[in-house]
């Protein structure tokens, strides 16, 4: 049998992927729950006051939520707070599914990670969200041809999260971006809806061939820590990927792979293994 059957593999398909295409979140329940939440620790906790009432309690919306807290977050001598704020919440403010989308990572977070009980935790302290926030704004940059502004704001993600995201890579909704020290993901990956990840995952190429030459993540898929996943494959959808891993070959859909290189190990135990966050290799080895 070769690596490649060993692997579970497919054809890597030219289907675009589900991105943003499941269940529409309420942004005005978040929006909420976030308010009443920040009123609550600035009751509290005093020291915090600050922060909450500058980031939440003082904002009309999450699109004002959202530029306040990556302007406070991301702000320098190259751009100071008093530009980039403004241009972040404009950001937000005219492009609803950036903030639609980042509810649904919000509530992702808030649902899968046993460590956060609130989805106001996420917002102002888990740099996995900010990380993939920042994404979105340069992304949505990329696409309106700012690309030097883009590139800008993937640069300040790369130095204030130590997490490097292509702006032209596309991601989907409800992401679990879990510690997200050294994720790295390349110009032409494409991550679907619904896929937990753990820190150190890389999304890479193979060398310097140019067109699509970055992986193709399925919705439900859970990637574990330190997973480098390289080239033009495709893990499919529900599948699994054990810690430390390197995946040259395509995964086919509900496989656990695990090894260097990734080999089949197992079917998963569920549909969604990025939901159950189940992160055990199907014959019972932690990954």
């Amino acid at each position: 049998m070769s690596e490649s059957q060993q692997a579970g593999t497919l054809p890597a398909s030219k289907n675009p992927g589900k991105l943003c295409s499941g269940k529409v979140a309420d942004v005005r329940n978040v929006w909420e729950t976030l308010r009443s939440e920040a009123a609550r620790v600035a009751e509290e906790e005093l020291t915090l006051r600050h922060l909450v009432d500058d980031v939440i309690l003082s904002r009309e919306t999450l699109a004002a939520a959202l530029g306040a807290r990556l302007a406070r977050r991301l702000a320098r001598e190259d751009m100071q707070r008093g530009v980039m704020e403004p241009l972040l919440t404009g950001v937000f403010e005219g492009h609803p599914h950036i903030v639609h989308s980042a509810s649904r990572d919000l509530l992702a977070m808030f649902e899968r990670d046993p460590a956060c009980f609130s989805p106001l935790e996420p917002l102002l302290f888990f740099k996995g969200f900010l990380a993939l926030t920042t994404y979105r704004v340069s992304h949505q940059l990329w696409q309106d041809d700012r690309r030097w502004l883009a590139l800008y704001f993937q640069s300040l993600a790369s130095e204030t999260f130590a997490v490097d995201i292509h702006p032209a890579a596309r991601i989907g909704c409800g992401i679990l971006l879990d510690h997200a020290t050294s994720f790295v993901v390349g110009e032409t990956a494409i991550i679907e809806d619904d896929v937990s990840i753990l820190h150190e995952v890389t999304l890479g190429g193979t060398g310097k061939a140019t067109g699509d030459r970055h992986p193709i993540i399925r919705s439900g898929v859970l990637l574990g820590a330190g997973a480098k996943i390289l080239g033009r494959v495709e893990i499919g959808t529900g599948a699994k990927v054990g810690a430390g891993s390197v995946v040259l070959n395509d995964v086919a859909p509900h496989k656990t792979v695990a090894g260097v290189p990734a080999i089949v190990v197992g079917v998963t135990s569920g549909e969604m293994p990025a939901i159950e966050m189940n992160q055990s290799l199907d014959g019972g080895f932690q990954i």
